[in-house]
Formats: structure tokens, sequence, C-alpha cells
């Protein structure tokens, strides 16, 4: 028998597979993700229908991933800068010459290696690519450490001085709850399976208040919206206090066992009656009465608190003042009630083992806070020398950016970015490093909305030559000579130490992607709070022991609403609902959903100053001006503005961003940024200068 000759247009059987991996973006809910691979591509991206806290469904930015992945712009070979600082112009190199020459950079350092400082933060949140191979690197070489407090520090060092730990509710139970109060949180944007929950409960007949400056989105669809002044959520936890102690809507039992400082507390809680909270709050007393009775009288009940209300000054006090309502009425005896800012606490991840602070070997070199970097590459009596940013995108989301940019522009600064994209920190580099995705690299994850602990496995190749993160510490490392056997280990043993042996179940992870913690119901039933007293500690002895306040209290913003007639309105810049910080500004899908950078306004503040829906505005301060489109928002209180981002500034109508107006002050507790403790004023732009800069592409 003669075989039949083959079709030209036959088609070749493909090879199609599935995946298992993890959102690696900083959200609360860590999602575990399907990515469905055909011939070596990746053709469909989903969540896990499996993973009980994914349930199969994405945000509108993940499910976008692969669009981001297969960008054409992506960064897909090493380049190295053939133009001034700043120009974006670059010429392409191997990694060989790139890597050697890099370390020969830092070899020249290396009798100073403090002059030699990482910036990262949270563009992947994976341990592996996060904090492994990059933090060996860099304790041995001897370089500045970085305080990385750009997000959450204020609001976890709260919950370790008054929980002991980022600790509280698991997040599934809020299902249950009757009442859920939503602090400082646009859940629907940026903790979606949370707002599942929340949905589930309301469904049942729970009530949900929304506390937050913005009538955000979350707002919309809550039972109540509570607008206080940006900075006055520790004075409305007081009054709330005050009205718990007058009405005895007490926990007798509980805070007679498992708190600590209840007669100190309830001194200055009395010194709060809902009258003088209702002023610096700007809402009216009866809202804060109503609400009082409502969480006094109602079982179980909740707060999600979100890290949106801990970027002012008294952040960190504010945060205190909230996380001690639970115990007052004893909410934390239901597994349905009690406060949930941050799971990560609970995780018993291994840093030791990832990160190897031996290789310091008794050096304690300075610190630098990644929130004031632009104060540290512009001091000359201790200057920054070399500066390797990976993971984060400091020129765009830094606080008071003009110092930040003027700080990356100078020509003796040599600089390493690894990136995927061409960012605005990515123009300013001397080399720029082609980065991996998160669907081409191993990475293992915690979560620090709920309690499982995800494994992400690569499901394409990289692209061109991009590397991991991993992969380029540990050649810079061999090419530096540090012969350790902790720089030989690879991605996938990297994965394996992030946690002890026994301390969750590997057979389980590497077989379906996650694993649960085993953690009880409600934690703190019982008391045993992970505090140095083992309770939940109203006064706090370790803060009283740094010169601080042991109780917590309402601090004034640095720059409170309505103290400035040259500064009249108030700036907060939440995230974009589309973007992540500043990740997925590029996704020209994302970005036509957002159109462009936008400064939300109230129509009385917009009359007042002659300004029209869709003008171009002029935002200043004595920081500095940007230049965007105002809208005029039902969203925005009068006397509040919200400059909507974090847009890349080179998207921008005058190359700018809203962080050009931020100051590099710090919060009271944790040394964070006091990104919306921010006086503004806002001006029309005049028709013939609105087309400054090249706009949005």
């Amino acid at each position: 028998m003669v075989d039949a000759p083959v079709s030209a247009t036959a088609v070749p059987p493909t090879n199609t597979s599935t995946v298992l991996g993890a959102c690696p973006h900083d959200c609360p809910d860590t999602c575990a993700l399907v990515t469905t691979v055909r011939d070596g591509v990746a053709v469909k991206l989903q969540g896990n229908p499996a993973h009980p806290h994914t349930a199969g469904v994405l945000c509108t930015k993940v499910s976008r991933y692969i669009e981001r992945n297969d960008h054409a712009e992506r960064l897909v070979q090493p380049m190295r800068r053939s133009g001034p600082k700043g120009s974006g112009q670059f010429e392409p190199v191997s990694w060989d010459v790139a890597l050697d020459d890099i370390a020969a950079h830092l070899r020249a350092l290396q009798t100073d290696p403090e002059t030699i400082v990482p910036y990262s933060y949270a563009g992947t949140m994976g341990l592996v690519q996060g904090e492994s191979m990059d933090r060996r690197f860099f304790h041995k070489l001897g370089a500045t450490l970085l305080d990385r407090t750009i997000c959450s520090m204020a609001g976890g060092e709260a919950m370790v001085h008054t929980l002991g730990a980022k600790v509280g509710m698991r997040i599934e139970f809020f299902a249950e709850a009757k009442l859920i109060l939503i602090w400082g949180s646009n859940s629907i944007a940026s903790n979606l399976h949370f707002w599942r929950h929340a949905q589930a409960a309301r469904r049942a007949g729970a009530r949900l208040v929304c506390i937050d400056p913005r009538k955000t989105e979350t707002a919309d669809k809550c039972d109540e919206h509570i607008a206080l002044l940006p900075g006055t959520d520790a004075a409305l936890a007081l009054a709330l206090m005050h009205e718990l102690i007058v009405h005895d809507w007490l926990d007798h039992g509980f805070i007679a066992d498992h708190t600590l400082g209840w007669e100190q507390l309830r001194e200055r809680a009395l010194q709060w009656p809902p009258s003088r909270a209702a002023a610096v709050c700007g809402v009216p007393e009866a809202q804060i009465v109503a609400l009082a009775q409502a969480y006094g009288t109602t079982r179980p009940a909740a707060i999600r608190l979100n890290y949106g209300m801990q970027r002012v000054r008294g952040g960190g006090n504010a945060a205190r003042a909230i996380a001690c309502l639970p115990a007052l009425v004893g909410a934390w005896r239901d597994r349905a009630g009690g406060l949930l800012l941050s799971s990560s606490g609970h995780f018993p991840a291994d840093r030791a083992a990832l990160q190897c602070p031996d290789l310091l070997a008794g050096r304690q070199p300075r610190t630098i806070n990644m929130s004031t970097i632009g104060d540290a590459l512009l001091d000359e009596a201790r200057p920054v020398k070399a500066i390797v940013v990976y993971n984060s995108n400091p020129v765009a989301v830094a606080p008071e950016s003009g110092k930040v940019v003027a700080g990356f522009a100078r020509e003796d600064l040599f600089t390493v970015v690894l990136e995927q994209f061409r960012t605005d920190t990515a123009d300013y580099a001397d080399y720029l490093l082609p980065a991996t995705t998160q669907l081409e690299h191993w990475d293992i994850h915690c979560s620090y909305g709920h309690t499982d602990v995800l494994l992400n496995r690569p499901a394409v190749a990289p692209r061109g030559e991009a590397r991991s993160n991993a992969w380029v510490f540990r050649e810079l490392a061999r090419r530096m000579g540090f012969d350790e056997p902790c720089f030989s280990d690879d991605d996938e043993a990297l994965c394996r130490s992030a946690f002890a042996p026994g301390a969750i179940d590997h057979a389980q992870l590497l077989e379906q992607g996650f694993t649960s913690l085993k953690l009880p119901e409600a934690p703190f039933a019982e008391g045993r709070f992970p505090t140095p007293s083992g309770r939940c500690e109203f006064f706090s002895a370790r803060l009283q022991a740094q010169g601080m306040d042991g109780l917590p209290d309402h601090l004034p913003n640095y720059e409170p609403a309505g103290s400035s007639t040259e500064f009249p309105l108030a700036m907060i810049s939440p995230p974009a609902r589309n973007f992540l910080n500043s990740t997925f500004v590029n996704v020209t899908s994302l970005r036509a959903i957002e159109g462009e950078p936008l400064l939300e306004i109230h129509e009385a503040d917009a009359a007042a100053r002659g300004i029209e829906d869709g003008a171009v505005v002029r935002v200043f301060n004595k920081r500095g001006e940007h230049r965007c489109r105002a809208e005029v928002s039902r969203r925005a209180r009068p006397g509040v503005v919200h400059g909507m981002g974090i847009w890349w500034r080179k998207l921008g109508l005058d190359g700018t961003n809203v962080n050009q107006l931020t100051s590099q002050r710090l919060t009271d507790i944790g040394r964070g940024p006091t990104f919306y403790d921010c006086l503004v004023e806002v001006e029309r732009v005049a028709p013939s200068s609105s087309a400054a800069g090249s706009g949005p592409e």
C-alpha cells in the first residue's frame, strides 16, 4: 500500500497544556491562575476555579495579562544608555557586556559599599523574584539597606503595636457578618474577592458602611457612605469609642481578660464626643452617633481596613485607634467579627533562609528610606553613587517627584534598572536589563488578603533575552567573585527554601498550586494575641519606649484641610481603577478605559474657580505643579480633590504626574509616606497654553 500524500494545507497537531500560577501584583487577593499554552504560546489566562479565594474570577487588569506579556514594547535584550540621562536613548548590548560592566562599576565602589543603593518594592510580590537572591547579593556587598516603606508601613506597624502582628480575621468569614465597615478601601477596584464576600453578607441582610473621603465605586454600592476629610480617621474612631463607653456597648469580660491599657484608653476616648469629631472630620454628628450605635449593638461586626487611611501624618495612630474597636465590643469572639488590614503576619515564610542576612558578617550599613529617595539622591554629604532598581518605578511612584527626577538625572549616578518596559525610571538607566514576567519564571507567594500560599510555575519561555531577577543577581554575584554556596541556588531551589520543612503542605502546593495555612477560624476568640502581653494592647509600652504616645490619638495632618488660604484644597491621589500603581499604564486596552490623567473636583470648588468639566487645569503647591484635565465629579466632596493616578509621567500633558505635588514627610509610626496629606490650589489653564506636552498616546 502506498501512503497517501500529505496535504499541503494539513494542520499539524497542536500541543496544548495548562500551567498553574499566581498573580504577582500588589493586591490583597493573590489570585491563583491557570494559563493555557498552545505550542509554546500563552493563549488564555483565567482564574483558577479550584482555588476558593479566586473562584475562577480575575480583575480586569490581570485578565489582560497576556496582552501585557506579549506587548510589542516588551524589553527583550540588554540595553546601554547612548544619550543624555532621561532621554530614553539606548543601544543593545550582550548580557556579558552589560553584566561585566555593571560588576566592574560595583567593584570599584566596594571600598565604600554604602554608596550603592538597591531600590525595590512590590512590582512582584513573589518571595523569590522579590526578596531572595537580590537580598543575598546586597548583603554580601555591604550596600546601603533600603527601608521599604512606600505602601503599608504605618498601618502595618500599628497592627504590630496593637494586635502583635499583621494578623486578623480570615477573609472568607466576612460573608457571615451582619455589619461591615469598609474603611479606607475601594474594594471593588482593589480587593475584588473581599467584595464578593461583602456582597454575600449583604444579600443575607448585612449592612455595609464605606468610610472614605471619596465617593468610590464601593461607596456607591454600600448602604451608607461617610465622607470624612483626609487624615481624620482617628478622630472618628475615638468618637465611636466615646459612644461605646457612654452607652455601655462594651464587652467588659473581653476587655478585662484580653486587653491592656483600658483605663488610659477610656480616659482619652471620653475627650472625643461626637460633636468634636464631627467638626474635625467634616461629617454630621448624627452620622457618627448612628454608626457607633450600629457597631456597638450589631453582632457579628467586622472591619475591613485598608491602606488609604494611613498615608497621612497620623496614619499609624489612626490605624491603632481603629484596631482597638473590635476588642471593646468583643467582636473577636465571632469568626465573622474583628478586623483585617493584612493577613501577611500569619505566614511562616523563612525570610532568613531566602535573604541570608548573615552575609552582612556583622556589618551595619546605613539605611535609606525609599519614601525619601529624592532627598537621598541629592544628599551631597552622604552621596549615592550607584542605584539598582527592580520591581519598582520610583520616578513615577515616589513622593515629591521633582526631586526624584533631579536625583536620577545626575550624570555621576550609575543606574541599573531591571524592567519589562521603558518606564519613567528606565529612561534614566545606564543599563536597562530585560526582566521576565510572571508567565516566564518560578516564584512562590504569600498573601495579605487571605491565608493561602501559592506556587507560580513558568508557562512560556522568556521573551527574547529576558531573564529573571534572581538569575541577574546570581550572575552578578559570580562576576563579583562571591563564592558562598547560597549564590548557586536556582529559582526552583529558592521556592523550596521559602518555607521551613513542615511549615506548609509542600505536596499539596506542588499538586494543586496552592495550600492553606492551618489557622483557627476565630484566631483571638480567647485572646492570645501575638503581643508581648498576649493581649490587645490599647497602650503600647514599646511605642512609649520609642518616645511616642503609648495610646492612639488623633494627629492633625501636616497640611490639614482648610488650614491654608494659599492652598485651600486637600488632595488625595487614589489609584486609577484599571492600573495598579504605575503598572498596566502602558497596556493599550486598559489605558483606553482610563482615558487620561484626571483631577476630580466638586462642582462648588470648580464653579468658584471658573473650571468646567473637561477643562485643562494647573494643580500646584510649593513643591511643584501638574497639568491634567478636570472632571467635575460627584465623587469629590467640597474642599477635597482627587488626582487619579499613578500615570507614567511621560504620558502626562506636561511630563509630570500627581507626585510632583506630594511631600517626603513621613508618618507618625512606621516611617511611611504621606501621599494623602497634601494641600494644593487648582486653576484653569488658558486654552492657548493647554496643549503643552505630548499628552497620552
